[in-house]
């Protein structure tokens, strides 16, 4: 992916919902970036417009070269691009990418790169990513080439790494699963209240290492309104946390001791504090920062 302004170029991490753009050298400077909500969903059908629009927003990045990662490389997005086998190491990732090809947008072909998600496998176990891969290899970038990475979102990715090689993949759908109880059903008139209220996320995280069945445990939430023995404004910290607890039961049953958050900060804050209670340690990793340290690898001098 020659450059030819400075050797930069301008990587989009296309997801569901939104998107975000950064224009970065070789040593992982920001040289612009731009974040809108035109993700997979809203740019579907039109995703060659999009990118029009998105570099009339970015005249600096004129003439560089294009990395897409996320979900503009799925079935559902602008060309499908296959996983990578987890025997692929995350440093070889730039040797996979994938060209636009002109019959899915004859402007940006051979301009325009892909790239592909991983594929876990382990008998009848089978998981996905996409996008998560670019953020791994900037961790492995900065140095945790090793042990537990988490990228909580729509779909949690908890990630053991050995060597700056994915071992195994579990996803948890918290936070699609959070989205859904809010916007309808049962709990959703009592979803409104502050996510991060300490108490009740506790009390949700204290739910979880119970281990009990989660759908039983989200029924109760309702049951604990409806009997007065919780005010319905603690609702959705009460669920967030039991949700988050719900992976951290699961991961710490599978011996994680340590583990490195990849997040936004109020969504890294939440599961620092669930890690502390859970008794594992944890760093936070910027997401921006280890983003763009995986971008500068894509850059050919």
């Amino acid at each position: 992916m020659k450059s030819t302004m400075n050797n930069s170029i301008l990587a989009i991490d296309w997801g569901t919902s939104n998107r975000r753009a950064y224009l970065i050298d070789a040593a992982g400077n920001c040289l612009a970036e731009h974040a809108d909500d035109q993700g997979m969903l809203a740019a579907r059908g039109r995703f060659g417009a999009a990118l029009d629009a998105l570099l009339a927003a970015l005249p600096q990045a004129a003439g560089a070269p294009i990395l897409m990662s996320g979900m503009v490389g799925s079935a559902s997005g602008w060309q499908e691009v296959p996983y990578l086998d987890c025997a692929v190491p995350l440093e070889q990732l730039p040797s996979h990418v994938a060209p636009l090809t002109a019959a899915h947008g004859a402007q940006y072909a051979g301009r325009a790169h892909i790239v592909p998600g991983y594929c876990y496998r382990n008998g009848a176990e089978i998981d996905v990513m996409r996008g998560e891969e670019t953020q791994l290899l900037g961790a492995v970038v900065l140095g945790h080439r090793d042990g537990w990475l988490v990228l909580p979102g729509t779909h949690s990715k908890w990630v053991l790494l050995r060597d700056g090689v994915i071992v195994s993949i579990a996803s948890y759908m918290t936070g699609e699963l959070y989205a859904m109880l809010s916007a309808g059903g049962t709990l959703a008139a009592m979803m409104d209240g502050d996510a991060a209220d300490p108490a009740p996320f506790r009390a949700g995280l204290e739910q979880a290492r119970a281990h009990e069945p989660l759908s039983n445990s989200l029924f109760r939430v309702r049951a604990r309104v409806v009997a007065g023995a919780m005010p319905a404004s603690q609702a959705a910290a009460f669920v967030s946390g039991l949700l988050i607890g719900n992976e951290f039961a699961a991961a710490a049953a599978g011996a994680a001791r340590r583990i490195s958050v990849i997040g936004s900060p109020a969504l890294a804050a939440r599961y620092a504090d669930a890690a502390a209670f859970f008794q594992l340690s944890c760093d936070v990793l910027d997401p921006h920062r280890v983003y763009r340290a995986a971008v500068s690898r894509f850059v050919k001098v």
